[in-house]
């Protein structure tokens, strides 16, 4: 694993990307950190820098580990880091380069955000454990169907050419967000694993949703309800043997 060079610059730029890689496509703002519902602080700056430096090394090892004992063919070598961009909003997402790799990024907002090292690794091992389940494809794949077939529907019915176009869009719209829900709390219990054999507290790091605002159970919504993800959390642990 290699750290992003703006992780040194920590207090003065923040650090989703600092590498020429591109991503396969720019995530929504806020898919795994929105504005913490409470006024706990985070870490400062400087004890931000050395966490992340910390867990990355730790955590990267592992889901690594993780990723190839789960898959097969799979790229997993993982490379974390921040945004560099100090006003991007709070946020965490997995994506890949145009090679394939993994990348997970941290924004610096979402940094300040988390409380102590559980919270990190918990966040970090949960974004590794999207790669490792194959989220990205198959959401990509469920986005095709859905698209496809709603414009197939609409131009059965005699649909105009304007009005597959759209039901294409509209499909592919809901389709993305099918599995969505679903994917985040496989993410979860798998994280929950990846957090506790780095050497993290699971039972620690989950109290990060306690300071996030719930997303209720909407039914385009792309994350389910805090207490859902806490209870699948709280009954890996148990399920394991975890602390």
């Amino acid at each position: 694993m290699r750290l992003f060079s703006c992780l040194l610059a920590l207090s003065v730029s923040a650090c989703t990307l600092t590498t020429t890689p591109v991503p396969t496509s720019q995530p929504a703002p806020v898919p795994n950190a929105p504005t913490p519902a409470s006024s706990t602080k985070g870490m400062s700056a400087a004890q931000a820098k050395a966490a992340f430096a910390s867990v990355s090394r730790r955590v990267e090892p592992v889901a690594e580990r993780e990723c190839r004992k789960r898959t097969q063919g799979m790229n997993c070598d993982f490379l974390i880091g921040i945004d560099p961009n100090p006003s991007a909003a709070p946020n965490a997402y997995q994506s890949l380069d145009r090679n394939g790799r993994p990348l997970i990024t941290f924004t610096q907002r979402m940094l300040r955000e988390i409380a102590n090292e559980d919270e990190l690794a918990f966040v970090m091992s949960h974004e590794a454990a999207h790669h490792i389940r194959g989220h990205l494809a198959r959401q990509e794949q469920t986005t095709v169907l859905a698209s496809v077939g709603a414009g197939a529907i609409t131009s059965v019915f005699g649909g105009s050419e304007a009005a597959v176009s759209l039901a294409r869009d509209l499909g592919g719209f809901v389709g993305s967000r099918a599995y969505s829900k679903s994917h985040e709390l496989e993410a979860d219990e798998l994280g929950t694993i990846i957090t506790h054999a780095a050497g993290y507290r699971p039972s620690v790091g989950v109290q990060f949703f306690n300071r996030l605002p719930d997303p209720g159970d909407q039914f385009l919504g792309t994350h389910p309800p805090n207490p859902n993800r806490v209870q699948v959390v709280q009954s890996t642990i148990q399920r394991h043997g975890l602390n």
